[in-house]
């Protein structure tokens, strides 16, 4: 029977198909944003041959298309635990502890993706799981109130967990069943337009914070975004209100550079969506702001120094230039960011010397043919051209900026600085799993990349000494 079974990399493409087609029809601003990022990266491939072999030799040429992530927040530990289960069927695993907490959001999240390199290559789909940490909310009758309003909830069909229980059993999903969990795993994400709370139940939940109001007040937690990558995020920025969409005001995480780094992030506002509340005189109409569209565009994964680097850096400029409510001063935080960053180095081979970045390393055609007549240190390898690094792109995600989209998208482009109130201890526990460190993984490509090249020029053993 197990012969049947279709590949948890086929389930995930097929749920990413199937989200991505339901939310186009639910948002179509989205479907006007994937037609323009379509466009912007098309012009850069065909300028820039040199990104483009690049792409071409990671894998990832084929995959721009569909290099996509969605997020979605949930309310209870139940919901989070099941939700581990259900991406379990697609091969995606929980990788990366995120408190939100520092930016004034209270939930704390994880990603779920893909961690092996060749499913990375065929989907790289991943989703950013937030848990609302209602012990964050100050008033205690409301959060009380608010745990009791999720405690009756239930956002996953039954013969979701039917499906869930069947692969975790048998160990697989034919090709009908794991269409017939596709379609079921989407009622989850699925935007319902109806609230299960009253509208002055809403009012006092929104007043605590918009986002508890999103998550406690509807039958199921909704993706509230889906996102495209680019490869120059600036020119979709720029050409988005010529599409009739409105961007924020700040491109999130790092400045344009040569060489990019880990991850930057931009959206259009959220959409205010009719919506209608119970309560014991029937129905009453109100409006809803949650869901908006989302670009990213990628870059190299910096290691435990790089990224240390990286966060100094960024909370040295957020500290002396604060970015208002309707995202006055973006443009000094922006020119205040691109001068600081000058102090992070901004070429691939000085990103690899001083070990702040990691690296693919593959043996070229010319140090094949070499073979038997090569230096042994990698150094010289590379500076003979026999031994090539490409740039490791950066899968994951980063709090500050993930923050930022939020409270853009909740309206306000308004930046905030708060002390942190991490527990990771408590959101593993509610995953039922420990969380992936992020940089492991990164750190385990690159010394099997390295290994790998070096046994195909018929050498072993010496190591670099930037491996980091």
């Amino acid at each position: 029977m197990s012969g049947a079974f279709v590949s948890t990399d086929r389930i995930r493409s097929l749920f990413t198909e199937a989200m991505s087609q339901m939310y186009r029809t639910e948002v179509p601003q989205y479907g006007t944003l994937i037609e323009l990022v379509g466009e912007v990266n098309a012009e850069v491939l065909a300028k820039d041959q040199e990104l483009s072999e690049r792409l071409r030799r990671a894998g990832e040429l084929e995959r721009i298309d569909v290099e996509r992530h969605g997020a979605i927040r949930l309310g209870t530990a139940e919901e989070l635990y099941t939700i581990r289960r259900l991406f379990a069927v697609m091969g995606m695993r929980s990788v990366g502890y995120y408190d939100l907490s520092v930016a004034g959001v209270p939930v704390h999240s994880t990603c779920f993706r893909p961690i092996e390199e060749a499913a990375l290559k065929v989907n790289p789909f991943r989703v950013f799981t937030s848990l609302l940490r209602l012990e964050l909310i100050e008033d205690v009758e409301l959060r009380a109130e608010a745990a009791d309003i999720l405690a009756r909830r239930r956002i996953y069909t039954p013969r979701a967990i039917e499906l869930i229980e069947q692969h975790e059993n048998a160990g697989g999903l034919t090709e009908a069943e794991a269409t017939e969990f596709v379609a079921e795993a989407l009622e989850t994400f699925r935007w319902h337009g109806e609230a299960t709370v009253s509208a002055e139940t809403y009012k006092r939940l929104h007043d605590a914070h918009r986002l508890i109001a999103d998550v406690v007040s509807f039958k199921g937690p909704h993706i509230n975004h889906l996102t495209p990558r680019t490869l120059d995020i600036d020119e979709v920025q720029r050409r988005m209100p010529e599409r009739g969409i409105t961007p924020k005001a700040v491109i999130e995480g790092p400045p344009r550079r040569n060489c990019d780094i880990l991850l930057r992030q931009t959206s259009f506002k959220a959409l205010e969506e009719p919506i209608a509340f119970t309560g014991a005189g029937g129905t009453a109409s109100g409006t809803h702001t949650a869901r908006f569209g989302e670009i990213e565009q990628r870059g190299v994964a910096l290691t435990v120094k790089g990224r240390t680097l990286y966060d100094q850096l960024l909370a040295s400029v957020r500290g002396e230039v604060q970015v208002g409510a309707s995202g006055a001063k973006a443009g000094d935080y922006g020119a205040e960011l691109a001068e600081r960053f000058k102090a992070l180095p901004d070429s691939w081979d000085e990103l690899r010397r001083e070990g702040l970045a990691f690296f693919h390393y593959s043996a070229t055609p010319e140090g094949i043919a070499a073979k038997g007549r090569l230096p042994s240190d990698p150094e010289a390898l590379i500076a003979k051209g026999y031994l090539r690094f490409d740039p490791v792109i950066y899968e994951d995600f980063l709090p500050v900026s993930a923050a930022g989209i939020f409270q853009s998208n909740l309206g306000t482009d308004q930046q905030q600085n708060y002390a942190t109130r991490s527990n990771r201890d408590a959101f593993e526990e509610a995953l039922g799993a420990d969380v992936q460190d992020e940089l492991a993984l990164y750190a385990e490509r690159q010394a099997a990349s390295l290994d790998m090249a070096m046994e195909e020029l018929g050498l072993s053993g010496p190591k670099l000494k930037t491996v980091a």
